[in-house]
């Protein structure tokens, strides 16, 4: 047997770089598509409290607090929004939206954001 040398040392293991890679790739996709569906449900997180802070202003000043919160969102997700008022005098307001959903078999996920404005809030 010949001494181990820089030339022959990892003669057993050629290509096994390229097996573990072509391995890992469906983990990796997959935590890729895990983080822009959490990405997504954030942006929708935040569209429907933006559109809640908007219909609760234009419930303190007089105007369509529904109106106003559709008007707020994006016009993708202004279809499946449910608008509510509450009832408890503040000029409460909760939106709810619909998650997009990077494939068409996941379940309909929907988030919702609440807001009202008192006297001297802005």
């Amino acid at each position: 047997m010949p001494p181990q040398s820089a030339d022959n040392t990892g003669h057993g293991e050629e290509g096994t770089a390229s097996v573990e890679l072509v391995a890992a790739i469906p983990f990796l996709l997959l935590a890729l598509a895990v983080a822009a569906q959490i990405a997504l449900a954030g942006q929708a997180l935040w569209s429907a409290s933006v559109a809640a802070r908007a219909g609760a202003r234009a419930a303190l000043v007089g105007a369509d607090p529904k109106s106003a919160a559709r008007q707020a969102l994006p016009s993708s997700m202004r279809d499946g929004a449910e608008v509510e008022e509450e009832d408890d005098g503040a000029g409460g307001i909760e939106v709810k939206v619909p998650v997009p959903t990077l494939l068409p078999q996941l379940p309909e996920v929907k988030v919702g954001a609440r807001s009202g404005l008192g006297d001297g809030d802005g």
